[in-house]
């Protein structure tokens, strides 16, 4: 029973050197290009060569690049990378003839905006004020006064009519007597609850 078991596992073993002997074949069968053997080596150099001779006739995915790079025409001798400073001098001593405002001068004036003219808007203020009363339409041209009394009347001229009016009294319906001095009368015009003094007119 013990000599069976021992030949099935020699039996293993064999299997599992042989797997082993043929996994290690494999890999140096893939890795051997990489070690300067073969003939794949060989045609690499003429292919490394040809590549910078022909840049457009590879595709812009091959390059791993979105676009093509400009060719310039022409040789390198004709471009001149010299920095010329008279023709920088001569652009900074060009001056600024434009119209306005200079944006790269600090001390170019602002430019002025003129203010657009419109007409003054003036405030409300309510309605207008009522008109002034009218003049009172008499003329004093003499008075009476009796010796002892302070009774006095005037006479009053009212167009071609003729009053005689004491303290009191209405003239004409409409002005009434307030006051009367030797040299003036106070009248108050009722429609309108305005009182004026009337001076005396020498005839």
């Amino acid at each position: 029973m013990a000599l069976k078991i021992g030949t099935e596992d020699k039996k293993k073993v064999a299997i599992a050197v042989a797997l082993v002997v043929g996994v290690l074949i494999v890999a140096l069968l893939q890795l051997r290009p990489y070690f300067g053997g073969g003939s794949a080596s060989a045609s690499l150099p003429p292919t490394v060569v040809q590549a910078p001779a022909r840049p457009s006739a590879q595709p812009a995915a091959a390059a791993g690049t979105e676009h093509e790079a400009t060719k310039i025409s022409g040789s390198l001798a004709s471009l001149d990378p010299t920095l010329h400073p008279e023709w920088m001098k001569e652009a900074e001593s060009l001056g600024y003839s434009g119209k306005g405002r200079n944006i790269f001068s600090m001390e170019s004036a602002p430019v002025v905006i003129p203010k657009p003219i419109t007409p003054v808007r003036v405030a409300d203020q309510g309605p207008p004020p009522p008109p002034p009363p009218p003049p009172i339409d008499l003329k004093f041209f003499g008075y009476e006064a009796q010796t002892g009394s302070i009774n006095r009347k005037a006479f009053l001229l009212h167009g071609d009519d003729v009053f005689i009016a004491s303290i009191g009294d209405v003239v004409d319906h409409r002005y009434k007597i307030v006051g009367i001095a030797p040299l003036s009368i106070q009248v108050e015009d009722l429609p309108y609850n305005n009182t004026q003094t009337l001076p005396l007119v020498q005839n």
